[in-house]
Formats: structure tokens, C-alpha cells, sequence
């Protein structure tokens, strides 16, 4: 049976009892030694003395174009025996300091490994990457898995830190004949004197991160957003949202969030700071500018892109790359049923909510159909402005409190005091998918044992709480579902005291009427609004729309995870040549925008064909 029939489910490894404690830097210097010469001589059937029978190997760009997963020694075999020839991988180094250095680790019960994160060259690159090594029943230490990330390009690395730019007119290409920076500046905006080698749609974190890393790596670029201002995509969101995640993880590309910001940031502040990122980094954005229509060039490996400027006049491009940064959550799933026009109230998708206030609800019945997060922070504000609230349950929700479980997810990595952001990145995605939804099984139950009170409270109130597939909640979640969890800033105190009311139906709703809904178990649901806060759409439906067949039709379906374990068509190959999927919450798009950016670099670099 493989990964995805069998959901990802796997067994951690069981590792014998350690009698003394272990010398983890001796080991994994010993062990990285090893593998650099069992590299260097070609010698993988020497594998099995490095390697358990059970292990993992996940390659970010190191040893093919691409992401990937490996699982079993002789699937590890066979993908460096295919790959190493070209990438040739070599001087490995240890990290010797900080918090990142070989150590001790029980990341589950009866589970103990070795950790430490390492640096190595191939031949187009210099990389990061982390292995964990465990005990066999002989008490020989093994990698149960490692983690390989191209990092930067040999000879086009980025001007940053002791490469950064000098910055004055006569150190800039062409010297002063080419004008000021604020000149340059000017020019390179309107793109009347190149073609941009990408083209990026959507102005948000994906869009902005990604603009960011291709800027740094000298690939000239162009931003494109249907809204008046940057950060609009946020601003224009319902009034109370604010980010669900702690400001530690979710910085941005080269620029975090000052010292004094604050823990969870407010959608509109949010969207002020983009649009001083924009203009910090320096990025080419067009706004009011909407993409009409694309065809492409197999041939010349090139697209045609028509716009249509804020003013109506239309632009013609020919790019090389076409970005899709519309936003896995930016099409909404909006269903219909029967006798629905019927209904004399108000009906309609979370996606236009802004605020109860503008309704003036008090006293009136609303009906929020949906349990993610858009539907608790939506039934929270109709609540705040009096309005009798019935949250609409068909299946069981994963609840995590911002207060306690989120910060409990970040423990240890991206948080106060933690690695730098760039090491806590590479260690936060350096395990296979598959493995951290069998870690996250244990983390699951250790902070439903911390938010206890809260949880049983829920259950109390007739809230169905699913923690999802084997247990491993909000990370599968988001990865295969990219929903089905809420992350609670306030909702479930009011489900469990009653104030906001749920009704379990899951066979969903039978027909409308004048005065409500129907379920299909026959109750009738009294409403003045019902709000559909249903989710969203694949991201290749976006592009259907906007672009038509042709496109879709070699595109492959995105989100959810691959046979290998690997996220369908983000931030790699699509299956159509020059076009790429960009997106994910604002860490996610932070982490993955550089690997997307190498990907692209290469290609122009003539690295790699596309």
C-alpha cells in the first residue's frame, strides 16, 4: 500500500534504551564523515551501514530541480545512484555552534535521536540540511532521516551581508550616464526597456516574498494586484481578523517585524506593512492591473500576457515565468440549494463579510454554515453585536487555542529567544511530511491535555472536536485539506458557555425557505442571514477563469500532498512549463519563496531546462 492510500500513516522507529549518555557531536561528525565518502567514491551499496531500512531522505533542490521525498534504503539507493553522478554533493561541515549544534533529542515516547544541522556544497550550489540519527538494536547509529536544501547558487549568490551593494551612483551598472537610484528606480517600474523576466499575479505574502527573493537574485520581476493599494488583500478582509499566528513565525523575506510588534497582528497593520515592504525592497508593482488573457510559446518558452491597466489601456508582456499568487484561500467554495431564492434574508460567502455592525443584527437569528476559522470569527462578531448566533456543524473541527497551543507548536524554534529565523526555518521543514504527522500525534495530545478545560467545554455544548486522521491534527489538516481546523481567539469560550450556539447536521442542509433552512434531518433553522463560510476552491480554478482550458488543462491540481508525501504543484514544477503556483501562510510563503526563486534563477542561468 502506498504513502497516500494509506494517509501518510507511518510507525516511528522504537530505539533501544540508552545505558550512557552519548557524545551526539562525535557521532554526527563521525556519521557525516562517512556519508561524504561513501558520497565521493559512489559506493551506495555500502549504504545499509549509514542508512536504517526505514528511513527518509527530503531533497530541496540539492539533488534534482525539484522537492522531493524518498522513503526505504533502497528507494534512498536508487535516488542518489541517479543523482549524485550530477549533483555531486560534497564538504559536509557540521553546525558547531549555537542552538542548531548536534544534540540529544526525544521528540516522542520511546523515540530518541541525534539532531544536528550540517552545510555542504554541490556542484551548482552551497546548501543546508539537518540529519537525526538512531540507534539499531546494536547500538550503531544510523540516520533515520536527513534533510538536504539548496540554499544559494555558486557565483549568483545574493548581495546580502558582506556581499551587499556599495550603493553609490558610480558603483551602479553604467555609472551616473544611467541616473540616480530614485531614476533607475523609475524606469525599472514601468518596464518599458525590458521584458520582465516573471510575471507575478497578486500583491500578497506570496506575491511579495517571492518579488523579494527574485529582486536580491537579479531576476528582473513584475508585480501585478487587482487592488488600489498593496495590503488590500488583507485591509479588505472582515474588520475584527487578525492573524492567527504568533509574530515569530510569520516574518517576511529579509525584513522581520520590528522588536516592539505586535504578538498577532491586525489584518489592517498587516496590510500597511506590505505596502512599506513593497517599497522597501524595492519591487515592481503595477495595482488596478488585471491579467486578460495568456497564451504560450513551447517554442520560444515564452508568454503573452495581456493586462488591463486601472485606466482601461491595455499592456502586452512577454515573460518567461507566470506566477500564480492569487491565494490558496482566494476562490471561494460557494454552494446553492434547493428553493434557496426563496429566502427573504440575507445569504452569502465569509469572503464578502466585513463587519456585523454594518447589518445591524441585534436581536436578528444568523446562521453561520462552517466551523474552520472564518466561520468562528464571523459568528464571534455577530455575537459582539447582538445577534443570536447557531454555528452550522456537519463534521468534527480541530480547535487549538492561540493562547497556549500555538505557542506550544512553536516551542523551541520560532519563538522569543529561538534560533534565527533562517535556521529555524530549515529545521522546521526539514522532516517528511509523513513523519511529522506521526510526531504531531503526540503533540496533539499534549496540548489537548494543556487546553483541557476549554476542549471539554466544547464538547459539552454539542461541538464536535476532530483531531483529525490518526490524530495528527492542525498540520495534516492544512496540508491535505488546507482547512478543517480553528485555531481559537476567543469563539470557543462562547460556544462553551452557550452564547454561541451549534447545531450538529451532518448531512448538511436539505432546502431553504422563506424564514430559514431545513436540515436534512428535518429541523428547521428561523434566520434574517445565513453566512456560507464554506472554504475555498483549488487555485486552479483561478486560473480556469482568468486564463481558460488550454492552460488548466496541463496544470496539475494543487495542495494536498503526492505519493511521495510532497505538496501537489506549490512552489515547484506545475506540469505546465513556465508557470508556477506561489502561495501558503505567511511563514510557508517566507520558507518556500527562496526555493521557488532558485528554481526560477536556475532556468534563466541556463542551469536546468524547463
Amino acid at each position: 500500500m502506498s504513502l497516500a492510500q494509506n494517509h501518510y500513516i507511518i510507525q516511528l522507529p522504537s530505539t533501544p534504551t540508552l545505558h550512557r549518555a552519548p557524545e551526539p557531536r562525535a557521532i554526527a561528525q563521525q556519521w557525516i564523515t562517512d556519508l561524504e565518502v561513501l558520497l565521493r567514491t559512489s559506493d551506495f551499496s555500502k549504504l545499509s551501514s549509514l542508512f536504517h531500512k526505514e528511513s527518509w531522505w527530503r531533497d530541496n533542490l540539492s539533488l534534482t530541480w525539484d522537492l522531493r521525498t524518498i522513503q526505504n534504503l533502497s528507494g534512498i539507493q536508487q535516488f542518489l545512484s541517479q543523482n549524485q553522478p550530477q549533483a555531486q554533493l560534497s564538504a559536509f561541515r557540521l553546525q558547531h555552534e549555537g542552538k542548531c549544534q548536534a544534540n540529544l533529542q526525544s521528540p516522542a515516547p520511546g523515540l530518541t535521536w541525534i539532531s544536528s544541522m550540517f552545510f555542504f556544497e554541490t556542484a551548482t550550489g552551497r546548501g543546508s540540511g539537518v540529519i537525526r540519527l538512531t540507534q539499531d538494536n546494536e547500538g550503531v547509529w544510523k540516520a533515520y532521516a536527513i534533510y538536504t536544501s539548496l540554499q544559494e547558487l555558486k557565483n549568483m549568490e545574493e548581495p546580502v551581508g558582506a556581499r551587499r551593494a556599495y550603493g553609490t551612483t558610480e558603483t551602479m551598472p553604467g555609472g551616473l550616464a544611467q541616473g540616480t537610484w530614485i531614476e533607475r528606480r523609475k524606469r525599472q517600474a514601468l518596464f518599458n526597456e525590458e521584458e520582465p523576466a516573471t510575471l507575478i499575479v497578486g500583491a500578497g505574502q506570496a506575491g511579495l516574498n517571492l518579488g523579494a527573493r527574485l529582486q536580491s537574485l537579479g531576476v528582473p520581476s513584475l508585480i501585478v494586484d487587482r487592488h488600489e493599494r498593496i495590503g488590500d488583500n488583507w485591509r479588505n478582509r472582515y474588520r475584527t481578523l487578525v492573524t492567527h499566528d504568533p509574530v515569530e513565525f510569520t516574518h517576511m523575506a529579509y525584513l522581520p517585524f520590528p522588536k516592539n510588534w505586535p504578538e498577532f497582528t491586525p489584518k489592517d497593520k498587516l496590510g500597511d506593512w506590505f505596502e512599506a515592504y513593497a517599497s522597501i525592497m524595492e519591487l515592481n508593482v503595477w495595482l488596478k492591473t488585471s491579467v486578460t488573457a495568456a497564451t504560450y510559446d513551447d517554442e520560444k518558452k515564452q508568454w503573452t500576457v495581456t493586462l488591463t491597466r486601472g485606466d482601461g489601456r491595455e499592456r502586452i508582456l512577454r515573460p518567461r515565468h507566470l506566477i500564480w499568487c492569487t491565494g490558496h484561500s482566494g476562490e471561494p467554495l460557494v454552494p446553492t440549494f434547493t428553493e434557496q431564492d426563496k429566502f427573504k434574508g440575507k445569504i452569502y460567502h465569509a469572503i464578502q463579510h466585513t463587519d456585523a455592525s454594518q447589518h445591524n443584527v441585534k436581536g436578528k437569528k444568523v446562521v453561520v454554515v462552517g466551523t474552520g476559522n472564518s466561520g468562528h470569527d464571523i459568528a464571534q462578531n455577530f455575537y459582539e453585536n447582538g445577534a443570536d448566533v447557531i454555528m452550522l456543524q456537519r463534521r468534527g473541527t480541530y480547535v487549538i487555542t492561540a493562547d497556549k497551543g500555538v505557542f506550544m507548536m512553536h516551542e523551541g524554534l520560532h519563538e522569543e529567544n529561538g534560533p534565527t529565523t533562517e535556521e529555524a526555518d530549515i529545521i522546521a521543514e526539514s522532516l517528511p511530511y509523513p513523519v511529522r504527522f506521526a510526531l504531531d500525534v503526540h503533540f496533539t495530545k499534549r496540548a489537548y491535555e494543556a487546553e483541557k478545560d476549554i476542549m471539554e467545554g466544547l464538547q459539552r455544548a454539542g461541538f464536535a472536536i476532530d483531531h483529525g486522521i490518526d490524530g495528527a491534527g492542525i498540520s495534516r489538516a492544512y496540508m491535505t485539506r488546507g482547512g478543517g481546523y480553528y485555531i481559537d481567539v476567543g469563539c470557543s469560550q462562547l460556544i462553551a458557555d452557550g452564547k454561541v450556539k451549534v447545531k450538529r447536521s451532518p448531512e448538511g442542509i436539505s432546502k431553504f425557505t422563506e424564514r430559514g433552512l431545513v436540515l436534512k434531518d428535518g429541523t428547521e433553522l428561523e434566520s434574517d442571514i445565513v453566512v456560507l463560510a464554506t472554504g475555498y476552491d483549488n487555485m486552479r480554478t483561478t486560473v480556469r477563469k482568468t486564463l481558460g482550458d488550454k492552460v488548466a488543462d496541463r496544470l496539475r491540481d494543487v495542495w494536498d500532498l503526492d505519493d511521495e508525501g510532497e505538496l501537489n504543484a506549490m512552489w515547484r514544477p506545475s506540469g505546465h512549463p513556465g508557470f508556477w503556483y506561489m502561495g501558503g501562510n505567511l511563514a510557508l510563503c517566507r520558507i518556500y519563496s527562496k526555493f521557488l526563486a532558485l528554481q526560477i534563477k536556475a532556468i534563466e542561468a541556463g542551469l536546468v531546462s524547463q
